[in-house]
């Protein structure tokens, strides 16, 4: 078992605060029994201090004075060890004590105290002094001015001692006995209780990039603290799944665009070779080869854009970002685009209502603006326009929206257009130069600004693409 398991540490918890009960018990009763035989012996010691003081007589003249009558002295509480005691008459003074009585400096009739304790030939006493004890004895016809009686009774107090130590014994081992009962039980309680999560761990390592099925186990999912635990896993999971499956189709879909150009590079190239050319034919060649080339730069340059992007979303990257107008950068992506605007015929209609600036790299705001406004006048006819708007939608949130009037985009389709490579159009090919990573692209960028894009398209009304970007420090 490791040192930080939280086996362990249950198991320590539970110990020492059964420990500390046991512990606590064991002073209880104690304290109690003792605070009970103390009184008991209290009790005692006044009921033999009163028998003493029946013992006290009137003598038979008529003077008053009072002596004791020895003959009927009631038995030690204590058989091993004798009493000690003392009596004093009002007017007569120090009328009897027995005989192993301490000196007068140890016990005195004018003790404050009714109850105390003291020692003497080295064992100790419990004291007890009655004061005030009229004398039972009276002799009819006689008249005199009767007197009270002082007593100090003292027992010892061995016996109570063994008893109270018999008494802790007893229960000291009981509590060790309920202890080790509780502890077992907590052993098994904590093992019976930590089966759902060992059952959980296996399940957890037995999935893998190849199997991706977490059977939770019935158990886990009643437990209520492992709960938020499970569902945690598993959203987690989801996530790398979606990951995983991301990260394959980009690699499959990577491979198949850069093999596309390659290959094409490569037979242009071995077609050249494959007999002497003229000039002209080895120029146009060349030219393709150029082509080929410049659409790979693009791909590969938009890869690396994405993964940049990516990797400063998770944090990898640092950047000094400053504040930048939106309008401003809008309007350089629609400069941009102007040309290409201008060829299908499509005007570009920027609205702003004053500035509006947020922390970040223009060139970042320009390629998002630049890759939909792309696809805004590429899919729009000829004599239509493409609108973009800049509104300040709160304090702290700048609204740009993108809107063209084309086909739409169909409902299946909406749901997967900022997936990687994604083409839902057949006629992105080629000769019109998509990748399917200007959405993607776009789609991280704004995210990792800690913003939001959406896209919501109707058949035949056009396409909006709205993006909300916070005005303080996103990052």
């Amino acid at each position: 078992m490791r040192q930080n398991s939280i086996r362990r540490r249950l198991i320590a918890t539970v110990v020492l605060s059964q420990s500390l009960l046991a512990a606590g018990l064991v002073f209880a009763g104690v304290f109690y029994t003792q605070r009970r035989l103390l009184a008991a012996l209290d009790a005692g010691i006044q009921s033999r201090a009163l028998s003493v003081a029946a013992l006290v007589r009137y003598t038979e003249d008529a003077s008053g004075n009072v002596y004791f009558d020895d003959t009927l002295m009631p038995q030690a509480l204590d058989p091993r060890r004798p009493d000690l005691f003392a009596v004093w008459a009002e007017r007569s003074g120090l009328l009897t004590r027995s005989a192993n009585w301490p000196s007068e400096a140890a016990i005195s009739p004018k003790e404050s105290r009714d109850h105390w304790d003291f020692k003497w030939a080295g064992v100790s006493y419990r004291a007890l002094r009655v004061s005030h004890v009229p004398v039972l004895d009276r002799e009819e016809g006689k008249a005199f001015q009767p007197q009270t009686l002082t007593i100090v009774y003292a027992a010892p107090l061995a016996a109570l001692r063994e008893q109270v130590r018999a008494a802790g014994f007893f229960i000291a081992l009981a509590s060790l006995a309920l202890l080790g009962i509780t502890v077992l039980l907590a052993l098994w309680g904590i093992r019976r209780g930590l089966q759902p999560l060992r059952n959980l761990a296996e399940q957890a390592a037995a999935v893998s990039a190849n199997t991706w099925d977490f059977r939770l186990p019935p158990e886990a999912w009643e437990s209520e603290e492992l709960r938020p635990l499970i569902e945690a896993m598993v959203l987690m999971l989801s996530r790398l799944q979606e990951s995983f499956i991301q990260q394959k189709e980009f690699l499959a879909n990577a491979t198949h665009e850069l093999k596309t150009p390659v290959a094409v590079l490569k037979s242009t190239l071995q077609l050249m070779l494959q007999r002497p050319r003229a000039a002209e034919e080895y120029r146009t060649g060349l030219e393709r080869c150029l082509e080929d080339l410049d659409r790979l730069e693009r791909l590969v340059q938009g890869m690396l854009r994405l993964g940049r992007a990516e990797q400063w979303a998770r944090g990898a990257l640092r950047r000094n970002l400053h504040p930048v107008d939106v309008a401003a950068t809008c309007q350089e992506a629609a400069e941009r685009i102007r040309g290409l605007a201008e060829a299908k015929r499509v005007e570009i209609r920027l609205s702003t209502n004053g500035a509006v600036a947020v922390k970040a790299d223009p060139d970042d705001l320009q390629l998002v603006w630049t890759n939909l406004l792309e696809n805004a006048v590429r899919h729009s006819p000829e004599g239509e326009s493409v609108e973009i708007g800049v509104t300040r939608k709160t304090s702290h949130l700048v609204q740009v929206v993108i809107a063209d009037h084309g086909r739409g985009i169909a409902a299946n389709e909406l749901p997967h257009i900022f997936d990687r490579f994604y083409r839902g159009d057949p006629s992105r090919t080629r000769a019109t130069g998509g990748f399917g990573l200007g959405l993607a692209i776009s789609k991280v960028l704004v995210e990792a600004y800690g913003g939001t894009i959406r896209a919501e398209s109707a058949s035949e009304q056009g396409t909006r693409m709205t993006v909300e970007l916070p005005t303080r420090d996103a990052r």
